[in-house]
């Protein structure tokens, strides 16, 4: 068992976002760089190994919707506005949830907006371990433009998915739009399938939104329940 995985089975707990996303990261799956900052006296440091503009945002199983806890903070320009980010998310998240266990705040890189597409797995009753992907923001809430394949998937099963969805053509570039990275789609897609088989104890996976761009592209926000 992953010692990630070992350490939050533990503690009776799903992964915390920076868990997630170091897993991820082991994986070969591009996410933003990031920091934990656990106390403010570490906020000078770990925003100096970091580029700014920072998203921030806090960091507790027990705060699972962040924005509805104030706990999200953007557009971080320099030390002195991350130091009273810092001070902000931890406060309302403890007014929020008086009872939370706080772990830090997440620091990471922001990134440009791209094109949002969502991948996640969850476990079926009958079928076990099933993929999923979509565009991200309206289509996935509102259309439910998504499509599924039982893990493991082959090579083909990942490229289907990406192009029965109706907002292909999105991807493929539409009224001038570029075409974005279909490649490195398909490659998150068959990595999660690899992280799935090889990490049994995970029981639900959401990648959402991943920003993908002309080439490459950034998981932004990332759960992993066990």
């Amino acid at each position: 068992m992953h010692q990630i995985i070992e350490k939050a089975k533990k503690e009776k707990r799903s992964l915390l976002e920076t868990e997630a996303k170091e897993l991820l990261r082991e994986y070969g799956i591009p996410v933003p760089d990031f920091r934990l900052i656990e106390n403010e006296d570490e906020v000078s440091k770990i925003t100096s190994e970091i580029s700014f503009p920072l998203v921030m945002k806090i960091v507790s199983p027990d705060i699972i919707h962040k924005s509805d806890a104030g706990g999200v903070k953007v557009g971080i320009k320099d030390e002195k506005e991350a130091k009273l980010a810092y001070q902000e998310i931890i406060f309302k998240a403890k007014k929020y949830n008086k009872k939370a266990k706080i772990s830090g705040v997440i620091a990471y890189t922001m990134v440009p907006q791209g094109t949002e597409v969502i991948v996640g797995m969850m476990k079926d009753p009958h079928f076990g371990p099933v993929a999923m992907f979509g565009l991200g923001g309206i289509f996935v809430e509102g259309l439910k433009d998504v499509s599924f394949r039982i893990i493991p998937l082959e090579e083909r099963d990942a490229k289907e998915m990406i192009t029965e969805i109706k907002g292909y053509e999105i991807l493929k570039g539409v009224r001038g739009e570029s075409t974005k990275d279909i490649k490195a789609i398909r490659k998150v897609i068959m990595k999660i399938s690899q992280l799935t088989l090889e990490n049994p104890e995970i029981n639900e996976i959401d990648l959402n939104p991943i920003f993908v761009f002309e080439k490459g592209l950034q998981v932004v926000d990332a759960r992993m329940i066990l």
